[in-house]
């Protein structure tokens, strides 16, 4: 252990010598700094694992992101432990707690694999390679003569092989390997990468031993309700609690902190009920009698600002990119086309509610809660609490769904406070009408388009406006208009060949929390667009795909600069993630083959189209739906295509495809509405999300086979899937749906 070595990129840091076991992690360390054996052990070094070799063989695969239902738990355990041929049966999955160690671990975006597959794969190969010199140096020959395979090192010319449990002692004392000497296994090598392989927390979800935020218990914990403000920054003018004392259970009732603009990551405030057990918390927060400030956004009522964001559309906006001129030639144009778009406040609605329990002693704080921000939980519980966030220990459960709102550690922050301030370890349960009435909302949208055909129905020239209180509200009070970052989410990156294209954005305010939803910004602009795509076609008097098609014109790589706007590109370099029209075509072509596209007219059927790039990733979708004479529509099958670049995990990319579908089915029929500043709907018996009758009975995945670097899996099968609908349910009845909910009925 005494070799010295110079750190590269994705360089190695940890060996462990002898019984204690081989342990590996990825660098994140300058590279101008030389680290010897004594920081190879360090303290500074150790949270950095992603590879463990145990002495008897078997190995321990840690995952720094959440798993949320979208099995990275299982891609991350296919990646390492394919380059390190490991034998899957011997392969245990931990959940890394939260440290900047690890880089990014913020599960969102769908960056999960396409930011981390490199490493990951160059965490396993280094296994691998100081496995084959260990089992090199005890046979007196060249590592380049060995080679791994299924948890063995085997020499190929003599065929001796050994197991690597009897090689882990002697490779824990090697140096680590410079990323260099590293190579990666070529892909018709790939042992897991690609295939099908069931979650690794199969067993303990359906045995009900998983551990859920909801399901954490210490000794001697509290639970804790909350009355949160209803409407944004008020606060308690008046609290009776006497009512609530008595319920039996009750321990303390406590005024929580009052919140103002940004919002930021920070509790709302409120009142809490702390009691021994959620049911006394529950009875005691419905006894209690409390009179609330008011505010500026006290006058907020959904209808009135509806009109509002529409009027905005409608009148010229900021340019955001121009081709051509579009403006003067739907000023000349014999036919033009209008419509105007509008999408509602959405709530993420995860089957769990956030969830966090804290326990504060002695200046040390531990957190274990269902967040996809375990860091941005350090920090916002350190900076409450007024510590260094090295105090702060943060332990990740599963997450029972997350789709955005769990990205905000704000409930993880009530926690703590109340642990503080009570002495005790305290859970803080959301109720589901907590979850409905203080979250960080999808935004509400309203988008006006104009488009001008030539005499042959080609769109010549196209304008779109959108307008939506930005998620940037909720970081700075002064944000009013769309952020760079939303704009790329689906607008600005628009893909038609169409000579003359004004993309605007217009200013909204907000009037409560902005925040993720699964696709964000991407939900409401593909809406708009493919459903105005579709319209387009129906004027024009041309097939909806054959118009689509030609609206994206020839395949080819876009250059958005070309028009004035720069690449965001989720955050992604433009070479290696172009904007290529020849996959989003193909998907196209895929999703209507699977479909029958072309006979739906003969077999009586009704389909409408829709496709979306998103998160790197291409998407197309098809939905069928049949309409009684009431008008109650159903869908009995939906067709997708999804192009992701290379795929970790078929099985996970047909399940999230599938779940996307349905998720883009609650985002077509839900809504938030606002009265006097506050939401008006509380629980699922009146916010509306995707039911039995109304998921489609069958789901069809076509996955395209590619060798391009991976894009998002996650978020890109929800945008498609409203526009789709719509279209469909316009096929079926005649009557264009514009703005969302979309009716259960149309008449």
């Amino acid at each position: 252990m005494s070799n010295q070595f110079q750190p590269q990129r994705r360089q190695f840091l940890k060996q462990v010598s002898g019984t204690a076991g081989l342990t590996l992690g990825v660098a994140m360390l300058p590279a101008s700094r030389v680290v010897g054996a004594s920081d190879v052990v360090g303290e500074a070094l150790s949270p950095n694992l992603f590879v463990t070799l145990e002495p008897n063989g078997d190995v321990n695969i840690t995952c720094h992101r959440s798993e949320m239902g979208q099995q990275i738990r299982t891609a991350v355990a296919q990646i390492i432990a394919d380059e390190l041929e490991a034998d899957w049966q011997r392969v245990t999955v931990l959940q890394a707690k939260g440290d900047p160690a690890y880089g990014d671990q913020n599960t969102d975006g769908s960056r999960s694999v396409r930011r981390n597959m490199e490493r990951l794969r160059q965490a396993g190969a280094t296994a691998a390679l100081m496995l084959r010199r260990a089992a090199a140096e005890g046979w007196q020959v060249s590592a380049d003569e060995c080679v791994c395979d299924n948890h063995k090192v085997i020499h190929s010319a003599s065929g001796r092989s050994v197991d690597y449990s009897e090689l882990v002692a002697v490779a824990a004392g090697l140096p680590v390997p410079d990323s260099d000497q590293v190579s990666l296994k070529p892909r018709n090598q790939w042992r897991y990468i690609g295939k099908a392989i069931a979650s690794v927390d199969l067993t303990s979800v359906v045995s009900g031993n998983a551990v859920y935020g909801q399901d954490v218990q210490l000794d001697g914990m509290l639970v804790a309700v909350i009355q949160r403000p209803p409407v944004l920054y008020t606060r308690p003018k008046s609290i009776d609690d006497k009512a609530a004392r008595k319920i039996p259970g009750v321990v303390d009732i406590i005024e929580m902190p009052g919140a103002s603009a940004p919002a930021l990551f920070a509790p709302l405030g409120g009142v809490a009920v702390v009691a021994k057990n959620t049911w006394s918390a529950l009875q005691g927060v419905q006894a209690l009698k409390i009179t609330w400030s008011t505010n500026e956004h006290s006058t907020y009522h959904s209808e009135s600002e509806k009109q509002r964001l529409i009027d905005t559309a409608q009148q010229a906006g900021e340019t955001v990119r121009q081709r051509g001129d579009a403006q003067a030639v739907l000023a000349a144009s014999e036919h033009t086309h209008s419509a105007t778009y509008y999408a509602p406040l959405l709530a993420q609605a995860p089957m769990e509610p956030p969830a966090a329990t804290a326990w504060v002693e002695d200046n040390r704080v531990q957190i274990w809660a269902c967040t996809q921000t375990p860091q941005a939980t350090r920090k916002f519980v350190s900076e409450a609490l007024g510590l260094s966030p090295e105090v702060v220990e943060v332990n990740v459960t599963l997450l029972g769904g997350g789709f955005g709102r769990k990205s905000k550690p704000d409930f993880s922050v009530e926690a703590a406070l109340l642990s503080k301030q009570t002495g005790t370890p305290v859970k803080v349960v959301w109720r589901r009408e907590d979850d409905i009435q203080n979250g960080y909302y999808h935004t509400v949208s309203a988008q006006y388009l104009q488009a001008a055909l030539d005499s042959d129905g080609t769109t010549v020239a196209w304008r779109h406006n959108t307008v939506f209180p930005s998620i940037s509200s909720t970081f700075s009070p002064d944000a009013v208009s769309p952020s760079s970052g939303e704009l790329d989410l689906g607008f600005i990156d628009n893909p038609f060949s169409i000579d003359n294209m004004l993309l605007e954005k217009g200013q909204a305010k907000p009037h409560v929390r902005i925040g993720w939803l699964r696709s964000v910004a991407n939900v409401y602009h593909a809406f708009a667009i493919q459903s105005f795509a579709d319209e387009l076609a129906h004027k024009a008097k041309q097939d909806s795909k054959a118009y689509l098609l030609k609206l994206i014109g020839p395949a080819r790589m876009i250059d958005l600069t070309e028009d004035g706007a720069e690449y965001g590109n989720y955050g992604d370099p433009i070479d290696k993630y172009p904007i290529d029209t020849g996959r989003l075509r193909n998907v196209i072509e895929r999703v209507c083959k699977l479909a029958n596209w072309d006979q739906r007219g003969q077999q009586g059927r009704y389909l409408g189209l829709a496709a979306h790039r998103s998160f790197l990733t291409y998407v197309a979708t098809v939905v069928e739906v049949t309409v009684n004479d009431s008008g109650e529509w159903r869908i009995p099958n939906v067709y997708m295509s999804i192009d992701a670049g290379t795929v970790v995990n078929e099985g996970n990319v047909k399940a999230q495809c599938e779940g996307g579908a349905i998720y883009g089915l609650s985002c077509a029929i839900g809504e938030l509405s606002a009265a006097k500043g506050a939401i008006t709907q509380s629980n699922f018996h009146n916010y509306q999300v995707a039911r039995m009758q109304h998921s489609p009975a069958n789901i069809e995945v076509d996955i395209v086979d590619s060798v391009a670097p991976p894009g998002g899996v996650g978020e890109p099968p929800t945008p498609p899937f409203t526009p789709a609908l719509a279209n469909a349910l316009f096929a079926a009845t005649g009557k264009r749906i514009r703005e969302l909910p979309i009716p259960l009925t149309i008449r």
